[in-house]
């Protein structure tokens, strides 16, 4: 059934703003010039796209790691995990999803377990299917243990456009599999990092949705 209220739980608060500032100045150029009013509210229709927030089902799946985010794997392979973790330096498969703008950008747990560590780093802003991004750009790190003491890294990373990362979470916040946790504004990645004996069920330029496609699973 059609209501306000079930558009305003569609869209993510942190969007309304953006809107409502959009909105303000369109309106105020209906006075000035016709032109650029018709353009501003059609940015305005594009930003509540942007920010839109749909309801996902996450299957039950003990030991299945989901995708953090909407897009498309732009890199698999083992890396160490990044140093702001803290975690061991041993190599972990990485799995790498890439946000364009007309993703959804609310970002999920890829797995049930409590949020050990959360490590914000300042840094560039490269395009973010660039390999070097997960080391040069502005990023934030969560650690997330699970109940059999697995450590999962998902590393949120600003790209070129994106010029904020946000956090819903804190250190010791126990995080459901499918869980929003985060959100990156206009554009950019999300790293996965697992153990090596992970066995990975996706694949390059494979589109996947956040909290519903599977990535892989532990062994």
């Amino acid at each position: 059934m059609f209501s306000v209220k079930n558009i305003s739980s569609f869209i993510h608060p942190e969007g309304w703003k953006f809107a409502l500032i959009s909105i303000l100045i369109s309106t105020l150029f209906l006075f000035i010039w016709l032109p650029v009013a018709i353009l501003g509210y059609l940015i305005t229709l594009f930003i509540i796209w942007f920010f839109r927030d749909p309801e996902r089902t996450t299957p039950s799946k003990s030991d299945a790691i989901y995708s953090p985010a909407d897009g498309v794997i732009c890199l698999i392979d083992e890396s160490l995990p990044p140093l702001e973790s803290e975690l061991e330096p041993i190599l972990m498969k990485r799995i790498c999803v890439f946000m364009n703008v007309f993703n959804v950008h609310v970002n999920r747990s890829p797995i049930e377990g409590r949020v050990k560590k959360i490590a914000y780093t300042k840094g560039s802003f490269f395009n973010a299917s660039l390999d070097k991004a997960s080391e040069k750009n502005e990023r934030n790190a969560v650690v997330i243990q699970t109940k059999e003491n697995i450590h999962i890294v998902v590393v949120q990373i600003a790209g070129l456009i994106a010029r904020r990362i946000l956090s819903f979470i804190g250190n010791g916040h126990a995080l459901s599999a499918g869980e929003r946790f985060g959100l990156i504004r206009f554009g950019s990645r999300v790293d996965v990092y697992l153990p090596i004996n992970s066995k990975v069920d996706c694949e390059l330029n494979q589109r996947v949705v956040a909290g519903e496609s599977v990535l892989a699973s532990l062994s």
